[in-house]
């Protein structure tokens, strides 16, 4: 029914605008622990103890998360949430409030079920959204990440100010969330991709190890733009500033030649982070040598192209942990994390295997 009908209806509405009544719809969902209750009742399938995942001291219910990006003010968490996600990462939040960049700047191409955006960063800034968290946490029900980046008007050439501005986000955050995603991977702030050089990574994840005193489980948002060599030093200092793990990967700024938008459309389109299935074969391949560079107790978080349980499944077996779509619901629909975890439920039963875990390539 969403593809057929409710999704060509919603594609009618400018990008932007569809996000907004969707959140607008969520509200009463949100608000009424009764209408989530039913919610809950009708789309998420009895508890299945083949599908927990427990990693970073915390348990998921399954490993399908909703990513960073779509509910960025966490307006909606226990909504969202009750359509059977088993996380919810919010975010990204910076510590200034802070608009988004100049319209127009989220974009469709339908044909590839691909999303461009270059919103970068718009939020009510990092202690406003942590109350909200805190608020709804025990009610939302899963482990809740906040995703935190870099104020826009901090240059990026100016270090300490770089590193004092995600300290900031960083203690609002820690309090409200069960772990925190370091988003330094976004190209839609300007220079902040710099910061997955070794060593403005290795200043600014250092001190925000030195920060959470082990307490919070620290998570760094990876771009899939990176080459080999700038991937693995990065990696490195992952390892060296003991942070958990990571999230591979964030949106990217390649416009692959295979897509089926004319590519007039694309060119049009200009500047963004493109997000879909044609970024999936590179998040999968960064999760495989996050994986073989981290090691075995490393959490890996796969975002990128998951539309069907069959890609879940190819995450998880590159090494990831975790799953998070975000793509995939825009274009799936209301009943994509049911599907998701229906699916990956289908595959255990068929290769006899007793936990998810058990998919999980930790070579």
């Amino acid at each position: 029914m969403y593809a057929h009908v409710l999704r060509p209806l919603l594609f009618l509405l400018p990008p932007a605008a569809a996000h907004g009544f969707v959140m607008w719809a969520l509200g009463a969902v949100e608000h009424a622990a009764p209408i989530r209750a039913l919610l809950r009742h009708m789309v998420v399938p009895p508890a299945d103890d083949r599908l927990v995942t427990h990693v970073m001291g915390l348990t998921f219910p399954s490993p399908i998360g909703l990513a960073a990006g779509f509910d960025k003010n966490a307006l909606r968490p226990r909504a969202l949430a009750a359509l059977g996600f088993g996380h919810i990462e919010l975010g990204t939040v910076t510590a200034q409030p802070q608009g988004a960049n100049p319209k127009p700047n989220l974009f469709r191409c339908p044909a590839d079920h691909v999303l461009i955006n270059r919103l970068g960063f718009p939020n009510d800034g990092a202690a406003r959204v942590a109350e909200r968290v805190r608020r709804a946490r025990r009610a939302v029900g899963v482990p809740v990440g906040i995703s935190i980046g870099k104020s826009r008007p901090v240059p990026v050439s100016d270090l300490d100010a770089v590193i004092a501005d995600y300290l900031t986000s960083f203690d609002a955050a820690r309090g409200a969330a069960d772990f925190v995603v370091v988003n330094v991977s976004s190209p839609n702030t300007s220079g902040l991709r710099s910061m997955q050089s070794r060593d403005h990574a290795r200043a600014l994840l250092g001190a925000l190890a030195e920060r959470a005193d082990r307490r919070t489980p620290l998570l760094v948002k990876i771009a899939p733009d990176l080459d080999d060599s700038e991937l693995e030093s990065l990696l490195e200092v992952v390892e060296q500033s003991k942070f958990d793990g990571v999230v591979a990967t964030n949106t990217t700024t390649q416009r692959p030649e295979n897509l089926i938008t004319p590519k007039p459309r694309v060119t049009a389109i200009g500047a963004g982070g493109l997000s879909g299935p044609p970024l999936r074969a590179r998040a999968i391949s960064v999760v495989r040598r996050a994986r073989a560079r981290l090691g075995r107790d490393a959490v890996i978080v796969g975002v990128g192209g998951v539309e069907r349980p069959q890609d879940a499944t190819a995450f998880l077996r590159a090494g990831a942990n975790l799953v998070q779509m975000y793509t995939g619901f825009v274009y799936e629909g209301p009943l994509a994390a049911l599907r998701m975890v229906r699916g990956l439920a289908s595959t255990l039963e068929r290769e006899q295997v007793r936990s998810v875990s058990e998919l999980v390539s930790t070579e």
